[in-house]
This record gives structure tokens, sequence and C-alpha cells, in this order.
């Protein structure tokens, strides 16, 4: 009996220090981001040594999937169910612009250390081409319902981007309404859809 206790014990300790690794990693990650991230910094901040760092993740691949894993289970995409139900294309599209550029809001410091970071280092560059596929998926999907054209994909996808987003909400300092409505405006002309 003791010798299960003594187990179950270890193994709580080990999932907690592998945790406060893991913890240490996205604060890194999210602060001065993955490139700027070393182990040691990742050991310190983690409160443990750097061979403690290794024997729970052999390599930073192994780091950073878990690292992504903790990040997306605390800012998930916004599901796609809600924007389903809305029959009017033009509607859905402003659904899913509110939604997806919440997120970008609530996401943004991260998100721009992540691209900078995507020509560094392998790993990140493999998340944020998962991240550019999921988008144009959803832009395909939507330009679908608005006639399918090129241009009109090709608006679609803009209006998704992080970078139009940016531009428009922070930098020209629209409100996120505006900055719908003039996408909604621009996809409506295009598409010949109103």
């Amino acid at each position: 009996m003791t010798r299960t206790y003594q187990k179950t014990k270890r193994a709580e300790r080990e999932a907690e220090t592998r945790q406060r690794i893991v913890e240490a990693t996205l604060a890194l990650h999210t602060s001065v981001g993955p490139a700027r991230t070393t182990i040691s910094a990742i050991a310190d901040k983690a409160g443990v040594q750097r061979h403690t760092v290794y024997s729970h993740f052999p390599d930073e691949d192994t780091l950073f999937a878990a690292c992504t894993s903790h990040w997306a289970l605390l800012h998930p995409f916004p599901p796609a169910e809600p924007w389903e139900a809305a029959a009017d294309p033009l509607e859905r599209l402003a659904l899913v612009l509110r939604d997806v550029w919440a997120w970008y809001a609530g996401v943004e410091s991260d998100l721009e250390l992540f691209f900078r970071d995507a020509e560094l280092i392998p790993a990140v560059r493999a998340d944020m081409t998962r991240y550019a596929e999921r988008l144009t998926t959803l832009a395909d999907r939507l330009a679908a319902d608005l006639g399918g054209s090129t241009t009109v994909r090709a608006a679609v996808g803009h209006a998704l981007a992080f970078e139009t987003w940016r531009s428009l909400v922070r930098r020209e300092a629209l409100t996120t309404a505006e900055a719908v409505d003039a996408m909604l405006a621009l996809v409506g002309r295009l598409s010949g859809v109103s």
C-alpha cells in the first residue's frame, strides 16, 4: 500500500513540474517570443534545473508542442456552429468577422510574436501554417456562399486576415462595427449580394 501511495505522489509531483515548465514556456513565448526563449530561462521561471526541463521534454519540439496545446486550450479559436445558423451569406460573414476579430483582440500580442518568429523556428512556422490553413478553409467556405469568384474569395480572405483587422481597428482607429461594415460593403459590392 505504501509503495502505491509513493508512486502516486511521485507521479503527481512530476505532472506538477511538467505543468510548471509548460506554463513557464508559455509565459516566455508570449512575452519575449519563442525565438528569444531559452531552456535556461524556462528552467529559471519554472523553478527547476535545466536537466529537469530536458527530462520532461527531450527536445524543444516536444516542449513547443506542449506549450502550443496549452495556449490553444487557453485561447480557443471561435467555434463555427453559431455562424452556420445564419442563412444570409453576408450576415454569416459579419458573424465570422466579429468572432474572429474579437479573438484577435484577445491574442494580438501573442500572434504578433508568433508571426515574427515563424521564419526563425520551424515549429512556430508549422503552427502558423496550420492557422493559415484554417483561415483558408473558412474563407473558401464563406466565398462559395457569395458566388465563389476569385475576386470575392480574395476579399473574404483579406477580411479574415489578422493584418486587416490590425490595420482597420488598430492603425486606422475604426471601431470593430465600422471595420466589419467596411469589409461587408467591399465583399457585397464584389459579389453582387446586398
